[in-house]
């Protein structure tokens, strides 16, 4: 199964230079809970979550509209594109531990969004995703990282 199947085409995004404030209002209006973080030309730069945006009001001790979203964002992106295996794009959500990958063109610019939801999906309605597979992509992707020792 290609990963244009189940990914969700009606991909927002945001901008690095973009306020936090923005990026949640975004989220909020289409409830969803990450955007990828486009440049000027529209290529994705990074993603940014609800969890991200939480850590960074916590972190930074500022209101969101004071905060910019390159100060909170993923700076390194783990991306599919649309004629991409599902399988191979589950192995990076697996091995990165991601719940969300944004789906670009040979251009580097967001045409959708791939979630465990959508895998999740995809096993309940009888496709070529099984339960095992999808129990095995959120079992590795929940697993806890490892918390660097601090010097």
């Amino acid at each position: 199964m290609k990963v244009k199947k189940i990914m969700n085409p009606d991909v927002r995004t945001c901008r690095s230079i973009d306020m936090l404030d923005r990026a949640a209002q975004l989220m909020w209006d289409h409830d969803i809970g990450c955007l990828p973080v486009v440049n000027e030309s529209g290529h994705v730069v990074g993603m940014v979550t609800d969890r991200d945006i939480c850590m960074a009001a916590y972190t930074q001790g500022q209101a969101l509209r004071g905060i910019a979203v390159f100060s909170a964002m993923a700076h390194q992106v783990h991306s599919c594109q649309a004629d991409d295996d599902l399988a191979a794009a589950e192995a990076v959500m697996r091995q990165h531990q991601i719940r969300r990958m944004p789906v670009i063109d040979d251009q580097g610019h967001p045409i959708g969004i791939l979630t465990l939801n959508d895998i999740a999906r995809a096993a309940r309605h009888g496709g070529p995703v099984t339960p095992v597979e999808v129990s095995s992509t959120l079992s590795a992707v929940c697993e806890p990282r490892r918390i660097a020792a601090s010097a």
